[in-house]
């Protein structure tokens, strides 16, 4: 099972400066959705030393729409890149499962691009109200 050990470079670059100061609820390590549905109380650790913990309805949403080998890929907590100025967000995505629950929760196709899957400010209400505990902002510049 892959998990995430450490703070991947896409997190590292978001600690640098002030803007670290805002960013560190982040996770340490993020974990897969099937590690996460064995635990007991499914949670990570922080970089500020606090745990985040999932909702387990919220799991069972995600397992609900993924299989198998999306569940084993699909890393928790889905990191959202919110930039100062834009309308857009980013949901960072390495494998493209996360355009699978985003287009499930949005009830909309959604696109991978190479830095992510972008959407607006005004579908930002409908992810965070269905996976509230399943995702985390990240700000950056």
């Amino acid at each position: 099972m892959p998990t995430d050990q450490g703070p991947d470079d896409v997190i590292a670059r978001y600690l640098g400066g002030e803007i670290g100061a805002m960013n560190a609820q982040l996770p340490k390590a993020r974990k897969t959705l099937t590690e996460l549905l064995h635990e007991e109380h499914p949670r990570v650790f922080c970089l500020d030393g606090s745990e985040h913990s999932f909702k387990i309805d919220e799991l069972k949403f995600l397992a609900s729409i993924l299989d198998d080998r999306e569940r084993n890929e699909l890393l928790l907590p889905m990191i959202i890149e919110v930039h100062s100025g834009r309308s857009e967000l980013v949901v960072r995505s390495r494998r493209g499962v996360e355009a699978k629950v985003l287009a499930r929760v949005l009830d909309m196709p959604v696109s991978v691009e190479k830095t992510g899957i972008r959407i607006y400010r005004s579908q930002l209400g409908s992810v965070r109200r269905a996976l509230k505990t399943a995702t985390q902002y990240v700000f950056t510049l």
